[in-house]
């Protein structure tokens, strides 16, 4: 046998052949009951994986249509809600317009009306005011005239019919 200051150099790192052989054929065998038992596990597992993974990915791609077509639903909506939005709001507005010429016109026929009532009224009360004024300048010419002539006239067809004519003249000075 050699001793270990015999082997010099690189013939130490070296193992030897016996070993080689030994540990290659362990190395099959290891490899060969890996290829046989883990290896089929291991191939299910990432299969099974990758199918979760696309799996996945194509509920994504499902749900990503999804929310897109509801999107569009949700902005078709909306647009039509502005669309009726401002269509009540035309409506509305020439609702308002009308009820404002309605009030208009119910306001100037009523003015309308107040202002007939307040010329009736007017009229009435000058014509009550005319009669009765009349009825007094009646009473004054008689006692003028009864002054004037000495006498008081006492004889009421004859007050009546002074009373008539003064009147009558009255009124067409003041027609004239």
């Amino acid at each position: 046998m050699e001793t270990l200051a015999e082997t010099q150099g690189i013939d130490l790192f070296l193992p030897k052949t016996f070993d080689i052989f030994w540990s290659a054929v362990i190395l099959v065998i290891v490899a060969i009951f890996f290829y046989k038992f883990f290896l089929p596990k291991f191939q299910s597992i990432f299969d099974e994986r990758a199918a979760k993974i696309e799996g996945g990915i194509a509920k994504a791609e499902q749900a990503q249509k999804e929310a897109d077509a509801a999107k569009e639903k949700y902005e078709s909506q909306l647009s039509n809600a502005r669309v009726e939005a401002a269509k009540i709001r035309d409506d509305a507005r020439a609702e308002a317009s009308h009820i404002i010429a309605d009030a208009r016109s119910r306001a100037e026929s009523e003015a309308a009306q107040v202002t007939a009532n307040a010329q009736r009224s007017i009229a009435s009360q000058q014509q009550q005011a005319l009669v009765s004024l009349k009825g007094e300048v009646g009473v004054i010419a008689t006692a003028l005239a009864g002054k004037i002539l000495g006498a008081k006239l006492q004889d009421a067809d004859v007050q009546s019919s002074m009373i008539d004519s003064l009147i009558d003249d009255i009124d067409k000075d003041q027609a004239a």
